[in-house]
């Protein structure tokens, strides 16, 4: 089959850019290998997830949140936005196709993308002149490699997969990981009386969400520098020193972080306050499992009922993608840094990629609709 654009992927990052090439009658279709649309929303989110951005910063391309929603929009309120998203702009994305393989062949100057229909098994092959790559971000969980983790004999799970605290009441559990995800977890099982634990391994920001949306405010007219220094006297000044508690701050401020790494700071739902009064217990990195118990980087060890690994997630694109993959990192990223890594080769473009959250979806997709529109242009001239 013929197309103009491939996408691969049909979350917020495939969806933004099938539809500013609808604005601009730029004809494209997209592969999605669930079984629905926004999938890591809809299966594999948990049940307290709010945007952690106010959602002034939170819209697709085009389409402004309700001025009646509130500013931190919870799952449900988001999963209805993309639900209107997809029906504003007449979206159709093509679920239970899994890409197989896209490769660029030089003579036509073109893509041959592979995909299989994951219910019927039937193989379909799609020829166009633009391949997206929107597969996202948080396209596969990850569990890092922990020696003797065979061994434990209660559940393991990665984040992805946690819904609830309600069925840990009493247990001991153990959140690896202490990014927004990891630390909000921790918070929920604490809420439904689970012995808390949470193991940080590095240094990391944690900010109250006001103080967040008032640095993303201040950005907009002042220097990155300047604003760091007066979201970390905020931060002293509402949390005292959190290092007598295993938390640690990078050197670097929160806002310089997310700029050259992509790392976010961790914005606080309570979790600081469970652990200041020992509802949550904080421990190094862990060293190894034995059976039941953790043993930690100091020595110490503990018996737990659940581990919840909030270890992230990777990039799949490296997994399918033939003619190009030397444009990604070994995590399946764009090695071109912001704000050029949206733009590859031969036609090739990356949504959602950037490590920018939602605002930095709807950067790529305009940037890209508006670059194949013009390419379009150059050649009916």
């Amino acid at each position: 089959m013929k197309k103009e654009v491939v996408i691969v992927g049909g979350g917020p990052s495939g969806l933004a850019t099938s539809a500013c090439l609808n604005l601009l009658s730029i004809p494209n279709v997209i592969l999605e290998k669930e079984d629905c649309y926004n999938s890591l929303w809809k299966k594999r989110s948990y049940d307290r997830l709010k945007l952690h951005l106010a959602k002034e910063f939170c819209n697709l391309p085009h389409f402004p949140h309700p001025k009646s929603s509130p500013t931190y929009i919870p799952k449900d309120a988001f999963i209805k936005y993309v639900d209107d998203y997809v029906s504003h702009f007449k979206l159709n994305p093509l679920c239970c196709k899994y890409v197989e393989s896209a490769s660029y062949d030089e003579k036509t100057k073109t893509w041959r993308v592979v995909s299989k229909d994951t219910n019927t098994g039937e193989v379909d092959e799609y020829i166009a002149k633009f391949l997206v790559v929107a597969t996202g971000e948080n396209a596969e969980g990850y569990i890092p490699d922990v020696p003797g983790l065979e061994t434990f004999h209660g559940s393991v799970l990665h984040s992805s997969q946690y819904k609830s605290g309600s069925k840990y009441k009493g247990d001991a559990a153990l959140v690896v990981g202490c990014g927004n995800s990891g630390m909000e977890i921790a918070f929920d099982l604490a809420n439904f009386g689970a012995e808390t634990s949470i193991s940080v391994r590095s240094a990391f920001h944690v900010v109250p969400k006001e103080v967040i949306h008032m640095g993303m405010v201040l950005l907009k007219y002042l220097p990155l520098k300047f604003v760091d220094t007066v979201v970390n006297l905020f931060r002293g000044l509402l949390y005292g020193d959190l290092g007598k508690y295993g938390i640690y701050r990078p050197k670097d401020g929160p806002f310089f972080l997310k700029a050259t790494t992509g790392r976010s700071p961790v914005i606080d739902v309570g979790t600081i306050s469970k652990i200041k009064s020992g509802e949550i217990q904080v421990l190094p990195e862990i060293k190894e499992i034995r059976g039941s118990k953790v043993v930690f980087s100091d020595g110490k060890s503990q018996p737990f009922d659940a581990i919840i690994f909030s270890t992230g997630y990777k990039s799949t694109a490296n997994y399918w993608l033939k003619d190009g993959e030397h444009l990604l990192n070994k995590e399946g990223f764009p090695k071109e840094k912001f704000p050029n890594q949206w733009k590859g080769k031969n036609g090739l473009y990356f949504a959602g990629l950037a490590r920018r959250g939602l605002a930095g979806v709807s950067m790529d997709a305009q940037n890209i609709a508006n670059d194949i529109k013009k390419i379009f242009q150059c050649c009916c001239n």
